[in-house]
């Protein structure tokens, strides 16, 4: 099932629903190593799935789904990066998802926050295992949905035990520092929005990093503010967050830029490969080898 909210800023949402396919019970998936005490750095419940841009790796895709609770599980698309006025059935976003097995999605979309903050837009949120923000400016998800009933209901997810992602400008926004966050150009690192959704805590995130030769750019960041934990990754790539903990997936790298242990003479910043798992806590590789352990348990809208 596909229910469409798309948004412009004169008006109330309309609903539009166009049936695909009947709606099962979903169950909510995690996979993490196990840990001991509070998360922080990352979400003390749910996950996070945070990719590079170019999102093509069935794993990825794969991993997001089972996280949210299978093919059943209601996930929100959020396209609103994409600066459009709005999005309907035919956006090529959704083609992906489909050809994955995911059956019940929501396009929720608006520029408008005053829209953002009302209790008929955020209703989808409220039944959600999943939420992913598509790519484009990232500075329009904060225009659009920071300080409004969405981010309310979007950090909800999260506490319930669901699953936030996002790929490119998706990715950027999980983070406490909102990298590329200006209004006039995507070159300036650190720009007239620095702030993010914060789901990950002292952390900035940059994407396509090795694809387009940005390798270099989080350096001013971190030599700017050495407390955060700079995280790049490039495209087709993710990281898959449980607590303080995330596993390197897909098809390329993950590039870390800790500024108490990177900016010396052993040089800016190091890789991850896939598999990999890194401590953002202890800002440490812990394993070298994909998490293992699987944790199922019911999810609930309560």
């Amino acid at each position: 099932m596909l229910i469409t909210r798309s948004c412009r800023t004169s008006w109330i949402p309309t609903v539009v629903v166009i049936v695909f396919s009947t709606v099962g019970a979903s169950t909510a998936s995690s996979q993490s190593p196990a840990r001991s005490g509070p998360a922080q750095v990352g979400p003390e419940s749910g996950a996070l799935v945070a990719v590079g841009g170019a999102m093509q790796s069935p794993e990825i895709y794969q991993r997001f789904i089972q996280l949210a609770g299978g093919p059943d599980a209601h996930i929100v698309l959020i396209p609103t990066a994409g600066g459009g006025a709005e999005y309907d059935d035919s956006f090529r976003g959704l083609d992906a998802w489909r050809e994955q097995g995911a059956r019940n999605l929501t396009l929720l979309h608006t520029m408008d926050p005053a829209v953002a903050d009302t209790r008929d837009f955020v209703e989808p949120l409220k039944t959600a295992s999943g939420v992913f923000f598509f790519g484009g400016r990232q500075w329009l998800l904060v225009d659009a949905y920071g300080g409004t009933a969405t981010e309310d209901e979007l950090r909800k997810v999260l506490d319930r035990g669901g699953v936030i992602g996002g790929s490119s400008a998706g990715a950027s926004i999980l983070a406490s520092f909102l990298v590329r966050g200006d209004t006039e150009t995507n070159e300036i690192m650190m720009g007239d929005h620095q702030r993010g959704f914060g789901y990950l805590r002292g952390v900035a995130i940059d994407q396509h990093v090795l694809r387009r030769n940005r390798q270099f750019d989080l350096i001013e960041v971190i030599e700017a503010h050495p407390q955060l934990l700079g995280i790049g990754i490039d495209e087709d790539t993710a990281i898959i967050v449980r607590g303080d903990r995330f596993e390197v997936a897909g098809a390329s790298h993950v590039l870390i830029y800790d500024y108490r242990s990177t900016t010396g003479a052993d040089g800016k910043f190091y890789f991850l490969k896939p598999g990999q798992i890194f401590d953002m806590g202890l800002r440490e590789v812990v394993a070298p080898q994909p998490m293992q352990n699987v944790e199922r348990r019911p999810w609930s809208a309560n």
